[in-house]
């Protein structure tokens, strides 16, 4: 009955200090109209157990718990259920190309860059509950893995599934570009968006990754580009053992095409980043999911039940039994 409970007024509350102020003034004052007689002993008279007029205080109690009962009241203490509703009015739809080239499975990024990217995508897939998202995977082609879609299920299924080996070898990055732009072009979200990860150089394909751009830039989609893999050298995948069949790794080189990661980035008004790290892949897309936010418009209705009514019942109902008990028992000694 009380949940939810809030006070319109809560002002009032301060006249309950004046409960105990006029309890104090009435048995102070009842005390001094009350006559005494003093008397060596009372052994000749004849008690009758308890007295109704020791009763009689209840009176005041009853008068003074209907004022408080009153006061509260005042407060307006009601009940409020509020219902929420919202509305997306500017959705983004968002294709994530993601490199699938054996140099993936390099151990700069913890346990392998793959890897590290599939964590990180899928908790930015889970922050984006108001956008659709498309899967594109690219090594020396490409191919769409999953079109746009709002079912996030799916894409997090996708992206756990996603492995080395799908493709032939090489990176052709204007492949990955070109099919994600495909994936966008009857798009009609308000907002494009093409996030292009890459951990290498555009070494296969035929499509240049300069005329996916141009495509990009005329259908009005914005491309952040990430380039994944440290500075310096990391462990990469060389061969295979011929006895295990395990893949062997050894300290290469790490070379990423960045300023064609950055060319494609300016041209689209995006932005070009370098993942050193698992923590700086993470902080990517953290930004990422800050700077293309969906503008959500809530819609709070309020539903009031007012609860003052009964309070007010119950101190008319005190009032009205104190009436009667004083007109009634307690007729006599009033």
């Amino acid at each position: 009955m009380w949940d939810n409970l809030e006070l319109l007024n809560p002002g009032f509350l301060w006249l309950l200090i004046l409960i105990p102020i006029l309890a104090g003034w009435y048995f102070y004052t009842n005390k001094k109209d009350t006559a005494s007689l003093t008397i060596p002993s009372v052994k000749g008279f004849k008690t009758k157990g308890i007295k109704l007029s020791t009763f009689k205080p209840i009176l005041a109690v009853l008068r003074l718990l209907a004022l408080a009962f009153f006061i509260v009241a005042l407060a307006r203490p009601r009940n409020v259920e509020v219902s929420k509703k919202t509305k997306s009015n500017r959705g983004i739809d968002i294709v994530m190309a993601i490199d699938v080239s054996a140099s993936m499975l390099a151990k700069d990024l913890k346990p392998n860059r793959l890897e590290a990217l599939k964590d990180v995508a899928t908790d930015f897939v889970n922050r984006r509950p108001n956008d659709r998202i498309g899967i594109v995977v690219y090594a020396g082609e490409s191919f769409t893995q999953t079109p746009i879609t709002s079912d996030k299920e799916i894409i997090k299924r996708t992206i756990s599934e996603i492995k080395w080996g799908q493709l032939d070898g090489g990176t052709a990055i204007g492949m990955g570009l070109g099919s994600a732009v495909n994936r966008l072009k009857e798009s009609e979200a308000k907002s494009k968006v093409i996030i292009l990860l890459s951990d290498g150089e555009n070494n296969a394909g035929f499509i240049d990754p300069k005329t996916a751009t141009e495509l990009a830039k005329e259908l009005e989609i914005k491309v952040y580009t990430i380039g994944i893999g440290t500075n310096g050298t990391a462990l990469f995948p060389y061969s295979r053992d011929p006895r295990t069949g395990q893949l062997q790794f050894r300290n290469l080189p790490v070379k990423i095409d960045e300023e064609l990661l950055k060319y494609i980035a300016n041209e689209t008004t995006g932005k070009y980043f370098r993942a050193t790290d698992n923590t700086k892949l993470k902080e990517i897309y953290d930004e990422i999911d800050k700077l293309e936010k969906t503008k959500v418009e809530e819609f709070k209705y309020y539903n009031y039940q007012e609860k003052y009514r009964f309070l007010v019942f119950i101190g008319l109902a005190l009032l009205a039994l104190e009436f009667l008990l004083r007109n009634t028992l307690f007729k006599s000694f009033i």
